[in-house]
């Protein structure tokens, strides 16, 4: 394990118990929604599913793990409001000014916290759903652009954009 990824923090969102039933009785099984991070730019969240809830855990802390993002910030915020979506699930993030913390409900605060956000504003348009939510707002910091790599895009400077 390298020094990377030792100082990954983990934090469980969700962890969903699913029966099935069969001839012989119920069959019961777990998902587990984890979300990585370090704190510092780079984000993950991944879903686990298993017979038994640490496992899933762990499953999903692997899931995470192959799916980090880095987020581009602008102090301690975002660079621009932005509205995601996924599935059901939609999460308007808003940049907010120094001091004003992490304005969010459970599941979007997890991803936002682990990556490293102080200072937001969010609001959940759509589904409830913490699966959803999570995919949403991990879509949304995806999609962010920092004013140099639009200004990189569109071959000018960054004193050009503003």
């Amino acid at each position: 394990m390298s020094a990377e990824q030792s100082e990954l923090k983990e934090r469980v969102v969700s962890i969903n118990p699913v029966s099935k039933t069969v001839k012989g009785g119920r069959n019961r099984s777990f998902s587990a929604l984890v979300v990585v991070g370090d704190e510092k730019g780079r984000v993950g969240a991944g879903l686990g599913k298993a017979h038994d809830v640490s496992e899933a855990i762990r499953k999903g802390v692997d899931s995470a793990k192959k799916n980090m993002i880095t987020v581009p910030m602008v102090g301690t915020t975002v660079p621009h409001e932005i509205t995601a979506v996924f599935g059901a699930g939609k999460v308007l993030l808003k940049p907010a000014g120094l001091g004003t913390g992490v304005i969010a409900g459970g599941p979007v605060r997890a991803v936002l916290e682990l990556a490293g956000i102080k200072d937001i504003l969010t609001k959940s348009l759509g589904s409830a759903n913490p699966i959803n939510m999570v995919r949403a707002t991990m879509t949304g910091l995806a999609s962010l652009k920092s004013a140099e790599q639009v200004a990189a895009l569109r071959g000018k400077s960054v004193e050009e954009l503003a």
